[in-house]
């Protein structure tokens, strides 16, 4: 049942400023689900920079331990693994059984993961730590995004989607650039530089259980309808638009590709082959990439779908050009720079599919399309890592990222031409014309 009484639908009939009982609640609750949508950000954000917490430390870990750099792909990829898998099986429940009733496990998971952090600090322990918390994450990543879209509509009914596009993104993208900077500065300058991040997470996780647990629920249970019952997520792109919802697809998958670099390999390439071993800096490299994502995605807010689809093409092709350039004169800042432009389009290029598939998706399949969408995006975080890492067993660091680039402007132009066909049809009226859903 309902921890408050309000269902999708009565906030979409509040949304709309109907009258009667739905629109009496909606008005009635406006304040506890403003509240409650800024407590649902930080506890999505705090999850989500846990999980790149090792980034800056896995320069340390292989020193420690002296495991190679395809290792780390390994550590990785398990990672992704547990967000892929989590994404299956149960990503996209919580349109039945709630919002919190999948945010709090997950962020109890990944206090899970802090603590093995600490009291299995080796190999193995690492491995399992980093599943826990890809399990964690794959339940969170669309079920944040839903509750923050409920939220954001109850609190403010006849706003746009402006400030939910900003905030869900920011706290997505943006927390894993904060987690990548809050451990590399703990790891730099306070003892224990293994141990540390993973504590002071754990206290943030923890009052991230509870923010999350004092939140208004907006999913009604009692007013779901009956259905076949839990099954794995289907992924589908029959959300009111097919053409579009593939283009959002592939363009996740570009833009999380660009992200699974920077957190898996990019600290030992700039340690490596660049001679920068500062774990501050590694943390500050990532914090880069996903800065200027979260900075693109505030300032293309009121940029049309179009036009915000092309600068991230743009934008993410571009920053592939320097990245390599910078790469191949074995030259930081142009590392840096390279970086710090591909995440820019990459964050307003996931941005748009997040935008895109929440405007098409019908509400009681909203928290299943963006689990959809998370789970594609998320091949593209594993994907391209495990390719970097087994071919840095063949070749030098350098030749594989160069690689990796070529192919990435690939899929980046694969994902544009799918964008404009899909926007060709819908001007052409060839996408049945669906009564957008307030909620």
């Amino acid at each position: 049942m309902s921890m408050d009484g309000i269902g999708v639908t009565d906030i979409g009939a509040a949304a709309r400023g109907g009258t009667g009982p739905a629109g009496d609640i909606g008005a009635s609750a406006r304040p506890r689900h403003g509240i409650g949508f800024w407590l649902v950000a930080a506890g999505f954000l705090t999850a989500m920079a846990f999980s790149t917490v090792p980034t800056p430390l896995y320069p340390l870990y292989q020193h420690r331990d002296g495991f190679s750099t395809f290792t780390v792909t390994i550590v990785f990829a398990v990672y992704a693994v547990g967000v892929v898998a989590s994404l299956l099986l149960v990503g996209h429940i919580s349109d039945r059984v709630g919002r919190k009733r999948v945010m709090v496990p997950a962020l109890a998971l990944e206090v899970v993961a802090a603590v093995l952090f600490l009291v299995w600090p080796a190999l193995p322990g690492l491995i399992v730590a980093r599943l826990i918390t890809g399990l964690g994450v794959g339940m969170i990543t669309a079920t944040a995004t839903a509750h923050l879209h409920e939220l954001h509509t109850v609190s403010r009914p006849h706003a746009g989607r402006g400030r939910f596009e900003v905030v869900s993104t920011a706290a997505n993208i943006g927390g894993l650039g904060v987690g990548t900077l809050i451990s590399g500065f703990l790891a730099q300058f306070f003892g224990a530089p293994i141990r540390t991040p993973y504590v002071v997470f754990a206290v943030l996780l923890l009052l991230g259980v509870v923010a999350v647990a004092v939140t208004p629920e907006t999913v009604d249970v009692a007013e779901r309808p009956e259905g076949p019952g839990w099954r794995p997520q289907r992924i589908s792109a029959d959300h009111g638009d097919r053409a579009g919802y593939v283009a959002a697809a592939v363009s996740g998958f570009a833009a999380f590709a660009i992200f699974g670099l920077f957190t898996s390999l990019a600290p030992g390439f700039v340690a490596g082959t660049l001679g920068h071993p500062s774990r501050l800096l590694a943390g500050a490299i990532v914090f880069a990439v996903f800065g200027t994502a979260a900075v693109a995605q505030s300032a293309t807010n009121r940029v049309g779908q179009g036009r915000r689809i092309a600068a991230g093409l743009v934008g993410e092709a571009a920053g592939l050009v320097v990245l390599a350039v910078g790469m191949e004169a074995a030259d930081l800042a142009g590392f840096l720079v390279g970086g710090a432009l591909a995440g820019a389009g990459a964050g307003v290029l996931f941005k748009s599919a997040i935008g895109a598939v929440t405007a098409m998706a019908a509400p009681a399949t909203r928290g299943e399309a963006l689990a959809g969408l998370f789970l594609i995006s998320y091949l593209g975080l594993v994907v391209p890592a495990i390719g970097l890492g087994i071919a840095t067993q063949y070749t030098t660091a350098t030749t594989a990222m160069l690689w990796f680039s070529g192919i990435l402007l690939a899929v980046l132009a694969g994902a544009g031409a799918l964008s404009a066909s899909a926007r060709r049809r819908s001007a052409a009226g060839a996408v049945p014309a669906r009564r957008p859903s307030r909620t």
